[in-house]
């Protein structure tokens, strides 16, 4: 844990300079930036632009599997973009991916060890840390029977009658398809019919209670009140706890998913040294900490000195011990439980 605000070693610095000075030698000062949308402070980007003379624009998605469409699709001219671990392994697979060798870059030294080395990325040629969270669900607690809602996936696929209508689901079928399948007790990947036939039971018997799909604007649906409860990530939650006090997030003792994002480079990208800066940047702990600090969300990278006691106080930032083993990372399927995924999920909204 570092005890004060960090700076970079000389070293460190001269690398990091040289390497700058480099790539905007060879390349246009650009940078394209596609990212999840509303998950990185614009006013950030205008301290990397002065800082490094790059200009940044940037892009939104909704989820992993738009990302991952565009990629495969060839049409997406981006320097660096923010995969999820479970679609990694598919993008190295399918050589969609530039080695960038994050070790090598100079503030790679401040990595927690936890995410030095990844299963999905060994070594991490192919990534660098971002952040990481969990989606479970909140719930305006002012606006529930008694005032609490039991910590079960069984209030939301299966909602009290006082609060049909006045819930959400996010339009991402991985992350419902997973929340069913834990609250089913099956294998989120599993390759099974039987399985994806009780899971599409299950999501179409909720689908007449539910007020919409979506996956924009979740701090504000549950801020305004426009739904009661929604199947939300945990930073999200907790920007809107802080314009709602009453704001409430649940850890299903079912299972909760837990993601981890990450920085990486197309092998298409226009400006892939422009890239490697961005991302190095962005591994300085005062950097990863505006980050955390501006959407709440916790980040890959030594700087937990540096966030701010609001969010400290939050169960959504701050999970209580006792629910560690609700946690389910999140697992990156085969194709065969992907099809039956995309058929569950086209029969669903079809």
């Amino acid at each position: 844990m570092m005890l004060k605000a960090l700076r970079y070693g000389a070293a460190g610095f001269a690398l990091s300079c040289f390497t700058s000075l480099s790539a905007q030698a060879d390349e246009p000062k650009q940078l394209f930036f596609y990212n999840w949308t509303d998950y990185y402070p614009v006013e950030l980007l205008t301290k990397f632009e002065k800082e490094t003379g790059i200009k940044v624009t940037m892009d939104g998605y909704d989820s992993n599997e738009t990302l991952l469409a565009k990629l495969q699709a060839g049409g997406a001219a981006y320097d660096v973009i923010v995969p999820s671990h479970s679609i990694m392994r598919t993008l190295i697979e399918q050589d969609l991916l530039l080695e960038i060798d994050a070790p090598e870059l100079a503030n790679f030294q401040y990595v927690k060890p936890t995410f030095r080395d990844p299963s999905f990325d060994p070594g991490r040629k192919f990534s660098a840390p971002y952040l990481w969270g969990t989606t479970g669900f909140s719930y305006d607690s002012a606006r529930v029977p008694g005032g609490k809602l039991d910590d079960s996936w069984k209030e939301f696929f299966e909602p009290r009658p006082e609060l049909s209508g006045q819930l959400a689901a996010l339009d991402t079928s991985s992350s419902v398809i997973n929340a069913a399948s834990h609250y089913l007790g099956v294998d989120e990947c599993s390759e099974n019919p039987q399985d994806a036939k009780r899971i599409l039971e299950l999501l179409e018997k909720q689908k007449p209670h539910l007020k919409m799909y979506s996956s924009d604007n979740t701090v504000d649906r549950m801020a305004s009140g426009e739904v009661i409860m929604m199947q939300n990530w945990n930073g999200s939650t907790a920007r809107a706890t802080l314009q709602k006090s009453t704001i409430k997030y649940v850890y299903p003792r079912e299972g909760v998913a837990m993601f981890q994002d990450n920085f990486a480079v197309p092998k298409s990208a226009p400006h892939p040294g422009n890239a490697k800066v961005f991302i190095d940047w962005m591994m300085k702990p005062e950097n990863a900490a505006a980050v955390s600090n501006s959407i709440a969300y916790a980040n890959g990278i030594e700087s937990d000195k540096l966030l701010e006691a609001k969010w400290k106080v939050m169960d959504a930032i701050n999970m209580p011990d006792e629910y560690a083993a609700r946690l389910r990372p999140e697992k990156e399927c085969s194709n065969k439980a992907r099809e039956l995924q995309d058929r569950i999920w086209s029969k669903l909204k079809g």
